[in-house]
């Protein structure tokens, strides 16, 4: 919330009312004053909620300079997988984290790895991957060896990239140290920050930075969608024809077809008429079991696999049909469903299944998929063409579902009916209740309900089950967020 100051002195409040209109606002506010609730908490609640992708900021840097350590400072908590030797984080992680009031993704990154690509070859790849789906990037280096020439390497990088830097002189564990941090100025990316991970000291000044370096968290826009053609992220683990799909649709050979698994090492974004429209397609490079030391390439695919999503509206995750689903794909459509992507399943091969492994791979979409039980699914076959023409219908679907709007009058009314047709159970003597709610955000649709006690994730899961009979939302991800209302004796 921000104030203006008028010429007669007043303060004019401007609200980030989210998908309410000041008329609709006005009455949310009245009706959470009744219930009890905190007026600054409930606006609050819908402004975070609100809010389109938080910024990103990427932590990069050659192995055991601390990067983990340092990530686990920055969320206040002890997740990022921390030990005394390099390499230890593979794969790219994302946590969220909170500085003076701000929210902002932190993306833990692994250090270089040497494998067959070269020393150089593999910190480009480390560094580019990294920051190229962040909106600022912290370079940590270990005060106590100096700057080396990997360092040098990712500098020039950083440069290349031209995102916003906060360098970080990690290990200065006291004062005697910061005269090692100030001789990291020759990296020319200004003013080091001298920092102990382990212990915290000057993490809150090089936060202080960090915000100064990320953007503000965008508002949110509903249902408008971003200007040119709707980007279509085509992922799934190697070898289930992604390219062959793409070279179907897009009518002629675009992409490298190979029977070798792992033949696309870049994104590849192709412009494609289908269905009347232009969409942009990308093809992405397959997502493999944990990588090893020596597939260096694969892992570094993996990372741009993940920055195509971050980019698409939609995700098209291509499945083997052929073959048995296995924890890879269930990995890859997890991946999809956390950065809050449209959804459709593409079982690919389809013209290869005999009945009885139709049989039972229906059987292992209601126990293995079962939790994407509301995204749109094709069956394809990339090679023959095969009901290709069912691929847009599917894709339109899922981006109509993610950018539903519910108007908070009628989503009060079907919660009203649901609470009172089907309570909370009693917990302690106690049974919460869903008190009311408004849809703060979209793509995907983000809801804040409002209630008098802690509601249990079994019945928050019950509520988007009946959200999605009512109100469509195939296609898309659904994000719920429940603010408690503080008992009153506790408030002055």
């Amino acid at each position: 919330m921000n104030d203006h100051i008028q010429p007669d002195g007043s303060a004019e409040h401007e609200h980030d009312h989210g998908a309410l209109g000041d008329a609709e606002f006005a009455e949310f506010m009245e009706l959470a004053a009744e219930e009890g609730f905190d007026l600054e908490d409930v606006e609050g609640a819908i402004e975070a909620a609100g809010h389109g992708p938080l910024p990103v900021l990427a932590v990069v840097g050659r192995p055991n300079v601390g990067k983990s350590t340092l990530v686990n400072r920055i969320i206040g908590r002890r997740e990022a997988v921390v030990e005394d030797k390099p390499g230890v984080t593979r794969d790219r992680v994302t946590y969220e984290a909170e500085w003076a009031g701000r929210r902002f993704k932190v993306v833990d990154t692994g250090g270089w790895e040497q494998d067959v690509l070269g020393i150089d070859a593999s910190v480009a790849a480390q560094a580019e991957y990294a920051i190229e789906a962040a909106d600022a990037v912290v370079f940590v280096v270990d005060a106590k060896v100096g700057a080396t020439d990997t360092d040098e390497a990712v500098v020039r990088l950083l440069r290349k990239a031209g995102k916003p830097v906060v360098l970080c002189a990690n290990k200065v564990d006291g004062p005697s140290g910061e005269a090692d941090a100030s001789y990291l100025w020759s990296l020319g990316l200004g003013e080091p920050h001298p920092v102990s991970a382990l212990h915290g000291r000057g993490t809150g000044d090089m936060l202080d930075q960090v915000l100064e370096a990320l953007p503000e968290a965008p508002a949110q826009t509903f249902g408008t969608a971003v200007g040119g053609p709707r980007r279509i992220a085509l992922i799934g683990r190697p070898n289930v024809g992604k390219s062959s799909l793409l070279n179907k649709v897009a009518g002629e050979e675009r992409v490298v077809v190979n029977e070798i698994a792992g033949t696309t090492r870049d994104p590849v974004d192709e412009l494609i008429e289908l269905g009347g429209k232009t969409w942009k397609f990308v093809d992405t490079a397959g997502i493999r079991k944990r990588v090893h030391l020596q597939q260096g390439a694969d892992y570094y695919a993996s990372l741009r696999t993940a920055a195509a999503v971050e980019k698409a509206e939609v995700a098209v995750v291509l499945l083997d049909a052929s073959d048995s689903i296995s924890v890879q794909d269930q990995r890859i459509v997890t991946m999809a469903v956390e950065a809050g992507r449209a959804l459709v399943l593409a079982f690919n091969k389809w013209d290869t299944l005999d009945e009885e492994r139709r049989y039972y791979l229906e059987r292992e979409i209601e126990t293995e998929l079962g939790q994407v039980a509301w995204a749109p699914r094709v069956n394809v076959s990339a090679r023959t063409g095969r009901h290709m023409e069912k691929l847009v219908p599917a894709i339109e679907t899922a981006l109509a579902g993610w950018e539903t709007r519910v108007p908070t009058g009628r989503l009060n009314a079907f919660l009203g009916e649901l609470v009172a047709a089907h309570p909370h159970p009693v917990r302690g003597g106690k049974q919460p209740r869903i008190l009311f709610g408004t849809q703060a955000g979209t793509r995907p649709p983000r809801f804040v309900l409002f209630a008098s006690g802690f509601i249990e994730a079994g019945y928050r899961r019950f509520i988007e089950r009946r959200l999605r009979e009512e109100f469509g939302f195939e296609g898309t991800p659904l994000h719920l967020s429940v603010r408690v209302r503080e008992k009153r004796g506790k408030k002055k």
